[in-house]
């Protein structure tokens, strides 16, 4: 490559969506629960434990830690995102699918939830390996959406991120923000989600008319 071009960032491998064995499933949801009731600092493995109805014994046995119980968490989150993008790359109108979904994301959060998550991306700043789960869930998502562009462009999956990688990112920060930011007091959801949404449009048509440009 010439001097001075940029290097193409590397499309990031999005793992299979695994089998997850429902007693897993069953310990992921309660650990969710005890999360959001408790706090993620303030839940102590032996809390997590008792919640499952679990010795804390057994209960490491399927995690001995939680990273790994976040780890988890986001494998099926995921693999979630991955059959939704796989539901808008079908669409014979992927570009209109693709911004449904981004508004149904904005609209449509659970508080709890969505606080837990904020809780534990700030625990991810002291602990690396938790950093480490979170920043595989956007690099997966940020990918399905640079692949959704490519599509509505006619590029194929290998050029997405180099292409799109930048108009994807900015597009999840907004969105990621909606659904885990607070909002004073004062602050009306409605024009706020309506703004972003505008906004997130205009990223939208400025990637797709910027590789236009390039290709003509």
């Amino acid at each position: 490559m010439p001097d001075g071009q940029p290097t193409a960032p590397a499309t990031p491998r999005i793992p299979d969506a695994p089998e997850i064995p429902q007693r897993v499933e069953e310990i992921l949801a309660l650990a969710r629960h005890a999360f959001i009731e408790k706090g993620f600092d303030s839940a102590s493995m032996q809390d997590l434990a008792r919640t499952a109805g679990m010795s804390a014994g057994n209960f490491y046995r399927y995690f001995p830690s939680k990273a790994a119980l976040i780890e988890a968490m986001v494998d099926r989150d995921v693999s979630e995102i991955e059959r939704e993008f796989e539901v808008i790359s079908a669409s014979p109108d992927p570009l209109a699918a693709l911004k449904v979904a981004f508004r149904y994301h904005m609209t449509s959060t659970c508080g709890e939830d969505e606080t837990l998550w904020a809780e534990i991306a700030a625990a991810a700043v002291r602990k690396p390996e938790i950093a480490q789960s979170l920043q595989r869930m956007e690099d997966c998502i940020t990918t399905r959406i640079a692949w959704a562009l490519a599509l509505v462009c006619g590029l194929p999956k290998a050029d997405a991120v180099c292409h799109f990688g930048t108009h994807a990112r900015a597009i999840f920060l907004m969105i990621h923000g909606v659904m885990t930011g607070n909002r004073p007091d004062g602050v009306n959801d409605a024009e706020l989600i309506g703004l972003m949404m505008r906004t997130i449009n205009w990223v939208l048509d400025d990637a797709i008319a910027s590789q236009r440009e390039t290709s003509t």
